[in-house]
């Protein structure tokens, strides 16, 4: 199978401007180590090593031909929203990261689809990078599962979201600044534990928000990770919404109904946590995602689609493929 689409891929520029001025001092850079190695630092701390695949498209063909991956879906990596800047400062890292990302797809226009970031604290100035961005030729919008305190139930994210709808455009919510305390310190604890739990949770704010009975089904919006731990909560959920009604009862309907809405990722790396999802979430509503090239995401990306015998291969087509057509509207 090797036309498969990869909803869930981040890039990284080969270096930027500084971004001190807008960013402070903790403000991202990146460490050139060699033509192919290089270390985000946010300020003096080291963040993350990454290697020429998060730049150069030569490369990234290169892992997708070898993974049988048609199509890359290339999004923001989450460290660079700056959510806690002004609407102003955000603005200005974002247009250069966004602007930065159609020089990495250039390439292969064809087969790299590029997703942007938009200044998601300020509504007028998010929807506004949105447009140009669009007019430039990113396809869809990455945002994260959360601004500070506020969720995706928040007014000024809500109406971002009707935007969105109103444009036909793409929204993939990327969970970020997970919560911490030194219990998570451990083991990678924040992307092991809290990663799955803001995800959940995102998906919680627009169902109990009310969200989903705000806005019409135009909105097509996906969730990366497979959703986190929703899928395997929804029963609970839904025994919340009826037991105390008092205090949950705050969508139109029960959670299950608003089943349909959205659509999630398969990265979840085991053939029974992806059946959980698709009997939960609907075959429809799985796209192929991978997190390339950080290492915690799936290679070759769509193993775990492939080797599930659970799958026939109407289901396995429509998970590798049809599912994400239609999300990034390629099809009706």
């Amino acid at each position: 199978m090797s036309n498969m689409i990869d909803i869930h891929t981040h890039y990284v520029p080969n270096g930027w401007p500084d971004l001190t001025a807008d960013a402070g001092p903790d403000a991202p850079w990146l460490k050139v180590e060699s033509e192919t190695e290089a270390m985000i630092m946010m300020g003096t701390k080291e963040f993350r090593r990454i290697q020429s695949d998060a730049w150069d498209a030569e490369v990234r063909l290169r892992d997708m031909d070898a993974d049988g991956i048609h199509t890359q879906v290339v999004s923001p990596t989450p460290a660079f929203f700056n959510y806690g800047r002004t609407g102003e400062q955000a603005s200005r890292i974002s247009r250069i990261f966004n602007d930065l990302a159609l020089e990495i797809v250039e390439p292969a226009k064809d087969r790299l689809i590029p997703f942007c970031q938009v200044p998601l604290q300020d509504t007028d100035a998010a929807c506004r990078e949105l447009e140009r961005c669009i007019a430039n030729g990113h396809q869809g919008v990455e945002i994260g599962n959360h601004v500070g305190d506020l969720d995706l139930d928040s007014e000024g994210v809500v109406t971002f979201l009707q935007h969105c709808a109103s444009l036909d455009v793409p929204v993939f919510v990327h969970p970020w600044d997970m919560a911490s305390s030194p219990r998570l310190d451990r083991w990678m604890a924040q992307w092991l534990t809290a990663m799955p739990a803001e995800t959940h949770l995102s998906i919680l704010a627009l169902i109990l928000g009310g969200v989903f009975d705000k806005i019409d089904d135009r909105l097509k919006i996906g969730f990366a990770h497979g959703g986190g731990s929703f899928a395997f909560w929804l029963g609970r959920m839904e025994n919340a919404w009826h037991g105390r009604n008092d205090i949950i009862g705050t969508s139109e309907f029960p959670p299950s109904h608003y089943l349909g809405r959205f659509y999630v990722d398969s990265v979840v790396f085991d053939e029974r946590a992806l059946r959980l999802l698709v009997d939960t979430v609907g075959v429809d509503r799985v796209m192929v995602g991978s997190d390339y090239p950080y290492p915690l995401g799936e290679r070759p990306v769509g193993e775990v689609v492939r080797k599930s015998e659970f799958l026939d291969e109407t289901a396995r087509q429509l998970i590798s493929r049809g599912n994400a057509e239609r999300f990034l509207g390629l099809v009706n």
